[in-house]
């Protein structure tokens, strides 16, 4: 597959709505916490230069770093889905006829299991930074855009629970359950307090319409 942030967003389609396995679930979560970023940033860049903002100003530049590098590695992470996904396939896939192939086979998809439990991990903890983030382009950002700031929000969140969903399938196949308990309770770190701020950034934003 080529490189996906080079395809058009029907070609994307095609192949998500296809027979292949990827993309996926996993990469529809990076992209949506990608577009939460952008929509982010576009509320920066249109509140910046207005006078009426020149208060907000320099938080918003800043805010407008943060989001442009967190979009950056979020859509890097869209691909790096599907290669780990690929991975797994391929590891499930190894012969197992014999005692030392089922060995080398069941070790090979374990070591893969971990790659795949970090991808959708690293996904979650960069769309709970940008829920955060989300905040303060609802309650600052030019009113104009302000229902983007709740698109924002809402966008970011699905990229959260999305993610966590792959983290709970791919530690549930973990053999190390103190690798998969581990894992666990650094996702719900990340998670907690997720629901009670996007409800109440959604709010914040309905009574800026």
């Amino acid at each position: 597959m080529s490189e996906i942030k080079e395809n058009s967003i029907q070609i994307f389609l095609d192949q998500l709505a296809s027979r292949s396995a990827t993309p996926g679930g996993g990469s529809v979560a990076a992209l949506m916490g990608a577009q939460s970023a952008a929509l982010i940033s576009m509320v920066c860049n249109l509140t910046i230069g207005k006078p009426k903002y020149a208060e907000v100003e320099a938080e918003m530049q800043t805010l407008l770093l943060k989001t442009e590098a967190l979009r950056e590695k979020l859509t890097k992470l869209i691909k790096a889905d599907i290669d780990v996904f690929n991975d797994l396939m391929e590891a499930y896939g190894l012969p197992k006829q014999t005692d030392d192939e089922k060995k080398v086979r069941s070790e090979v998809i374990q070591t893969v299991l971990k790659s795949a439990t970090e991808v959708p991990l690293d996904c979650a903890r960069l769309c709970a930074e940008l829920i955060v983030m989300s905040r303060c382009a609802a309650d600052k950002g030019y009113v104009g855009v302000i229902s983007d700031a709740g698109a924002a929000v809402m966008a970011a969140y699905s990229g959260l629970k999305s993610s966590a969903l792959n983290v709970y399938i791919n530690t549930s196949s973990l053999n190390d359950q103190a690798i998969a308990k581990a894992k666990l309770a650094e996702l719900d770190a990340i998670m907690k307090g997720a629901d009670l701020a996007v409800e109440e950034i959604y709010q914040m934003v309905k009574v800026r319409l």
